[in-house]
């Protein structure tokens, strides 16, 4: 009786164990921002860059970072509005369709906008700049930020 009930006592762990794990797959992390090389999977569109989300209180935060892990800078996004977070290498070049950077510069870019980042809400591109910088703009995914007819159509 010992071996059975063991048995289904290592059964029923493994169980809870699997259903966990894939609720917790299907979350990002709330914790990891701001760090090199987060525990989370890596959702880059891009080969040249590192892309990181996290999720904390209904605001989603998208962290990028370049190929050797220096974070380069992280927006926050909820409905549709954004805001830039002061980590990052280049976190004054960030700019999001209410913010735009911190600094301005005369750097030109060094190359075409790249998308980092992009799901059903959010794009994140980033353009390398002559200077050796990267400007990285932050838009919503679904034309608001270049029309905002198309927002106002939307049934909210």
């Amino acid at each position: 009786m010992l071996k059975t009930l063991s048995s289904r006592a290592v059964r029923a762990g493994l169980f809870a164990l699997a259903i966990s794990g894939s609720a917790y797959a299907a979350q990002p992390p709330a914790s990891g921002l701001g760090q090199a090389w987060p525990n989370t999977r890596d959702v880059s569109a891009n080969p040249h860059f590192h892309a990181y989300v996290f999720m904390l209180g209904g605001i989603q935060y998208v962290q990028i970072n370049d190929l050797n892990g220096n974070v380069l800078g992280a927006v926050g996004t909820a409905n549709g509005q954004f805001i830039t977070l002061p980590i990052g290498r280049f976190s004054q070049l960030v700019s999001t369709p209410q913010q735009a950077p911190a600094v301005t510069t005369t750097a030109a870019p060094a190359a075409t906008a790249a998308t980092v980042y992009q799901d059903s809400a959010t794009t994140v591109t980033a353009t390398p700049l002559t200077d050796g910088t990267v400007q990285i703009m932050a838009l919503s995914a679904n034309g608001c930020d270049t029309d905002p007819a198309i927002c106002n159509s939307h049934i909210q």
